[in-house]
């Protein structure tokens, strides 16, 4: 199989990519589907090399999440799983990559790494996008402040136009003025 030959479409890895304890995670069936190996068969290799998926790297769902995650789909079975799934994260997805062999397996695990980078810089850029959207509103309250100030003083300066204060001359007194 040629390196650079798409294995499955960038879409559908995207929509296998999930967000749970705030990490980017691919499910076991997820990925065993993408390798085109039998979800138990790749679960057995991770257990084969189990010191090789630390917690961060793998950790499996609880029966809340992975009930949150059936809800979230809409669906009230997924496949008659009867062990809660695995998550794997990025970290966890490139081990993957050391334990499956086969062409297919390596060629989508280059793909999921590429996506995942994407992703990472997708996030980051909408990050900085924020922080400038974020100074911008500081610096428009900044102005809407020196704005009203700027109506009040023009108020003061209108009340002082519309109701004179009579001013006590300085300076020489005739006789006639007192």
């Amino acid at each position: 199989m040629n390196n650079n030959k798409v294995a499955v479409p960038e879409e559908v890895i995207m929509n296998k990519i999930y967000l749970i304890r705030d990490q980017k995670i691919m499910l076991d069936k997820d990925l065993a589907e993408l390798y085109g190996v039998l979800t138990g068969n790749l679960n057995k290799a991770v257990k084969r090399n189990i010191k090789r998926f630390p917690e961060d790297f793998m950790f499996q769902l609880t029966k809340e999440e992975f009930d949150n995650l059936k809800f979230q789909f809409g669906t009230s079975s997924w496949g008659g799983n009867r062990n809660l799934p695995y998550a794997f994260t990025e970290q966890g997805v490139a081990m993957l990559s050391g334990i499956l062999n086969s062409d297919r397996a390596i060629n989508v695990n280059i793909q999921i790494m590429r996506i995942f980078t994407r992703i990472r810089q997708l996030l980051a850029d909408n990050l900085s996008v924020k922080l400038e959207i974020e100074e911008i509103k500081k610096k428009l309250e900044n102005q809407d402040k020196n704005i009203e100030l700027v109506f009040s003083y023009l108020d003061e300066l209108i009340e002082k136009q519309e109701n004179p204060q009579p001013r006590k001359q300085i300076g020489y007194k005739r006789k006639n003025d007192e």
